[in-house]
C-alpha cells in the first residue's frame, strides 16, 4: 500500500473517532449486559474492550516512546512494508470474520471486569489521537517500533498504527454482534 502520509493519518482518525462513538454506546449497557457471553468459550463486550487494552497497554508506549526518540524528518508518501501491509490486511473486519488464536498474555476470558475496562479504553483511543498528530513530525517509513510477538521484528511506524486501529475496529465489530446475539 502506498499513499500520502497525510491521508493516512487522516483515515486512521477517522476509523479511531469512529471506535469512540461506538464505544461510547456500551456505556450505557448495565454490567450483566456488558458480561453476557454466547457460550463460555466466547468473549463478552468488556472481554473484547480488555484484549484491545492488554494490546494498547504495549503499543502505546511503544509508539510513544518511537515517535519521542525519532530524529528522521516527515515525508510526504508513505509505503507500507510487506509483513507490516499483511498483518494490518488481516486484521481490517471483513463480514465473516476469521478466527485468529489469542496469545494467552492476551486473552480476557473469564476475566472478572466492570465498566472501568471501557474507560481505559476511551483513554486510550484519546491517547492513539494524540500519537497521529505527533506522528506528523516524523517519517512514517523510517521510524521502526517493536511488536508483541518479538521485539526483533520491527514494523514501520505507519503500519504499527494500521495495525493496532485495525484491530481496535475487528474487536468492536465483534463487541457489536455481542450485543446483537443478546438481543436476538
Amino acid at each position: 500500500m502506498k499513499c500520502k502520509t497525510i491521508d493516512l493519518i487522516d483515515d486512521l482518525k477517522k476509523r479511531t473517532k469512529q471506535i469512540i462513538i461506538d464505544v461510547e454506546k456500551f456505556q450505557q449497557l448495565s454490567n450483566s449486559q456488558l458480561n453476557w457471553k454466547s457460550n463460555p468459550d466466547s468473549w463478552s463486550i468488556l472481554e473484547c474492550l480488555e484484549h484491545l487494552n492488554l494490546y494498547s497497554d504495549f503499543y502505546l508506549p511503544e509508539i510513544q516512546e518511537r515517535i519521542k526518540n525519532s530524529k528522521s524528518k516527515p515525508v510526504q508518501n508513505f509505503k507500507s512494508g510487506l509483513l507490516g501491509n499483511y498483518f494490518a490486511n488481516s486484521l481490517l473486519p471483513k463480514e465473516q470474520l476469521n478466527k485468529m488464536k489469542t496469545f494467552k498474555d492476551k486473552n480476557p476470558l473469564g476475566s472478572n471486569l466492570d465498566k472501568s475496562v471501557i474507560d481505559k479504553f476511551l483513554e486510550y483511543q484519546k491517547l492513539t489521537l494524540e500519537l497521529l498528530d505527533q506522528s506528523n513530525l516524523v517519517n512514517l517509513n523510517k521510524t521502526k517500533t517493536s511488536i508483541t510477538i518479538s521485539k526483533w521484528i520491527k514494523l514501520k511506524l505507519g503500519d504499527t498504527f494500521r495495525v493496532v486501529i485495525y484491530h481496535n475496529q475487528r474487536h468492536i465489530v465483534q463487541a457489536q454482534k455481542v450485543l446483537v446475539k443478546q438481543a436476538s
